[in-house]
């Protein structure tokens, strides 16, 4: 399919927006990432200096900061999803990007676990009662 779209006038056109619209939304995953870095440490540190009384200031980063990871790992994999589906609809570009999200997913869970303490399927402290 993906030679029967370039081979077509506009296919060529159509192709390069595809791969332009997944390049900007992976910038816009690591814009999110290095923002919320940014943000979080300058918060953390205004904290630190004007609001000596907050408890738990390296917990409030953490949590910020996996947030933040969680967000750009979701994103991170819908541009690998139009890239795949709309781009590289081969077995092998399937596969890897079927590696991709299961690293990804582990990775997300493994953020879930160090933000919440808890697995994602489990229910919140106050859910659970």
């Amino acid at each position: 399919m993906h030679g029967i779209i370039a081979s077509s006038p506009m296919g060529g056109i159509i192709l390069e927006w595809i791969e332009l619209a997944a390049l900007t939304i992976e910038v816009l995953a690591v814009a999110i990432i290095v923002v919320a870095i940014f943000y979080a440490t300058i918060r953390a540190g205004f904290h630190a200096a004007f609001r000596p009384h907050i408890q738990d200031r390296y917990g409030r980063l953490k949590a910020s900061l996996g947030r933040a990871l969680l967000l750009g790992l979701e994103i991170l994999v819908a541009a690998d999803v139009v890239r795949t589906v709309a781009l590289e609809a081969t077995l092998e570009s399937v596969v890897v990007l079927g590696l991709l999200v299961l690293i990804r997913t582990f990775l997300s869970w493994s953020l879930v676990v160090e933000i919440e303490g808890r697995w994602p399927w489990q229910a919140r402290g106050e859910d659970a009662r």
